[in-house]
């Protein structure tokens, strides 16, 4: 898989998050029919907002996220941003709401890893391009 560079990813990221507002949560091309959601975290040393588009799933009322940065040999910025400080703004559809957000530790990130593989089995394709360990990210809606 072909790497993207600190800019293209952020132009990748500018793109979608501009598709996601103007269509309601939807979005096309090659994130069609997956369903997304904006989160926006706190720089973990800019203590700037910095908001990203992230695929998921659900665990019941929970919504989980997948560090996987298609597979890149580092976590996204996004999961470095939310273990610095885990209240996050959540954005489903043309709903925004305040969450927490916790890293999934074993046996319940394998159980959540597969689960996303069952719906997303590019995931798995992921796992094989890195030797990190891709954490799982479950957000949870605030108060």
């Amino acid at each position: 898989m072909a790497t993207r560079t600190d800019a293209q990813w952020l132009a990748l990221n500018e793109a979608v998050i501009a598709e996601f507002r103007a269509n309601g949560g939807r979005c096309g091309g090659p994130f069609e029919g997956n369903p997304m959601v904006l989160l926006t975290t706190t720089g973990a040393r800019s203590g700037l907002p910095r908001t990203s588009p992230v695929t998921y799933t659900t665990d019941g009322d929970r919504w989980v996220l997948i560090a996987s940065k298609a597979g890149a040999d580092h976590h996204p910025a996004w999961y470095h941003n939310l273990v610095a400080n885990p209240d996050v703004i959540v954005e489903v559809g043309d709903e925004r709401f305040p969450a927490r957000a916790t890293v999934a530790v074993e046996p319940e990130r394998t159980r959540l890893f597969e689960a996303r593989v069952a719906v997303m089995p590019r995931f798995d394709g992921y796992r094989e391009e890195t030797d990190r360990e891709i954490p799982v990210v479950v957000v949870e809606r605030a108060g």
